[in-house]
C-alpha cells in the first residue's frame, strides 16, 4: 500500500518531466525607432525689437538707433537673414525704406527715408537679396539649436518734414 501512496504522489509529477516547456523555444525579431528631423528656423522679434530713433528736431541729420532679433535653426542648418521694408511706403530690396505718418496719414503725406545696416550705422547695407544659397546683401549663419542674436541699424538722413510720429514695418526673412 505504501507503494501504491508513492506512486500516486510521485507518478502526477513524472508527467511534467516528460512534457515539453512551453518556454523552452524563443521565437526573435527587431524592429527600429526612427525619425527624420528636418531643417527648421524660427525668428523672434517684438516690441521690444522696434527700433526707435527717438524725437528730435527737423534739423536733426544721420539719426541712427538700432535693435536685436533672434534667429534659432536646427544644427548646422545654413541660413541667410533678409530685411524687407514694407514696399507700401516704398521700401525696396536694398534695405532702404521710407516711414509714414503714424497717426495723420489722412493729411500728411510726408514719407522720412532711413536705410538699415548690418554692423553699424555707418556698415554695409542690410537688404533682401538673400536666398536659400547665396547672402545677397544679406547676413548669413548657420544654426546651432540655440537662439542667436542679430543687431540691425536705421539711419534717417533727414529729419526736415512734417512735425508727427512716423513707422514702417521691416519683414525679417531667414533663408534656409
Amino acid at each position: 500500500m505504501k507503494s501504491i501512496i508513492k506512486m500516486r504522489i510521485f507518478f502526477p509529477f513524472m508527467i511534467f518531466a516528460f512534457v515539453p516547456s512551453a518556454n523552452a523555444v524563443v521565437a526573435t525579431n527587431t524592429f527600429q525607432v526612427q525619425i527624420t528631423i528636418t531643417a527648421s528656423c524660427v525668428v523672434t522679434t517684438g516690441a521690444g525689437a522696434n527700433i526707435n530713433l527717438g524725437s528730435v528736431g527737423s534739423t536733426a541729420t544721420n539719426t541712427t538707433g538700432n535693435s536685436s532679433f533672434t534667429v534659432q535653426c536646427s544644427r548646422t542648418t545654413p541660413y541667410f537673414i533678409g530685411l524687407a521694408p514694407s514696399t507700401v511706403n516704398g521700401g525696396n530690396t536694398t534695405g532702404a525704406g521710407s516711414m509714414s505718418s503714424v497717426a495723420n496719414s489722412g493729411t500728411n503725406s510726408d514719407k522720412v527715408p532711413y536705410q538699415l545696416h548690418q554692423t553699424s550705422g555707418t556698415g554695409p547695407v542690410w537688404g533682401n537679396t538673400a536666398t536659400t544659397t547665396a547672402v545677397g546683401n544679406g547676413v548669413g549663419g548657420t544654426g546651432s539649436g540655440v537662439a542667436q542674436t542679430y543687431t540691425v541699424y536705421a539711419v534717417a538722413a533727414s529729419a526736415n518734414f512734417a512735425p508727427d510720429s512716423y513707422a514702417d514695418t521691416v519683414t525679417v526673412n531667414v533663408n534656409y
